[in-house]
């Protein structure tokens, strides 16, 4: 382990992040790199503040595969609630609708298997997409109308696991682009109610499950006791997971 060209440490692999609640993925970025003193630290796909769970960190080398992860398919469990909607499409906004109409268990169940497969999506207008080089939610934040067109997704598996006063908690795997604050919001457009994510875990990425994830204070604690590198995966850890196809498409 040395100093780096740039101001930090030479560190190279993996760590595999449980992000908490309540702050940007940016942020938790930020504490990696304070904690480590890597010279080099990226993630592997945003999570939103009010989000938690799987976030992987490459350091050093190791970003260079970011794009890879991006690219991959995601797990997540998805809190739903329905009755309501806000601006945000998450417990983060303001309630713009509500209603009693809440849809019963087996009509919930139909309605996620119709979303299985090759979807077409809208974005939430609160989300990083650029318009007009702004990114979406500072337009939305001003108060401007925003619209985002829709673009092609894939929900692999859609599993209902409780369902309690209006409350629902689902089980996702998906492919690259998909948000659940519009599944949320769609799932209470097609069953005649409204709806909006409540909370959000991810579960997985490519390459890397939740089971293996550390908080933040684990790693603290584990650099303070000089155990980095037993925490510090491969930088090769996720090839396994490509096939062979992206990655020659990714080198041409």
């Amino acid at each position: 382990m040395s100093r780096g060209r740039h101001k930090g440490l030479d560190l190279n692999g993996w760590l595999v992040i449980h992000k908490p609640e309540g702050i940007s993925s940016a942020h938790a970025v930020a504490i990696v790199k304070r904690i480590t003193q890597a010279a080099k630290v990226g993630h592997g796909g945003t999570l939103d503040p009010f989000s938690e769970g799987l976030l992987p960190m490459a350091l050093g080398r190791a970003t260079k595969r970011l794009a890879l992860i991006l690219e991959g398919d995601k797990g997540y469990h998805c809190w739903i609630r329905f009755g309501s909607e806000t601006d945000t499409g998450d417990p983060t906004g303001r309630v713009t609708a509500q209603t009693d109409r809440l849809p019963e268990r087996a009509a919930l169940e139909a309605a996620l298997q119709h979303f299985l497969g090759p979807q077409e999506q809208r974005p939430p207008a609160y989300s990083a997409i650029h318009v007009g080089g702004v990114r979406a939610y500072e337009l939305a934040r001003r108060g401007e109308t925003v619209e985002l067109p829709m673009r092609s997704v894939v929900l692999h598996e859609l599993q209902l696991e409780s369902y309690e006063a209006g409350l629902a908690k689902v089980r996702v795997r998906c492919g690259k682009g998909t948000y659940m604050r519009s599944l949320a919001r769609d799932l209470g457009h097609h069953l005649g109610s409204l709806a909006h994510l409540q909370r959000l875990l991810r579960t997985e990425t490519l390459g890397f499950s939740l089971e293996e994830g550390v908080t933040l204070e684990r790693l603290a604690q584990q650099v303070e006791q000089g155990r980095l590198e037993a925490l510090l995966l491969p930088v090769d850890r996720l090839l396994d997971d490509i096939p062979a196809s992206r990655l020659r498409s990714k080198s041409e």
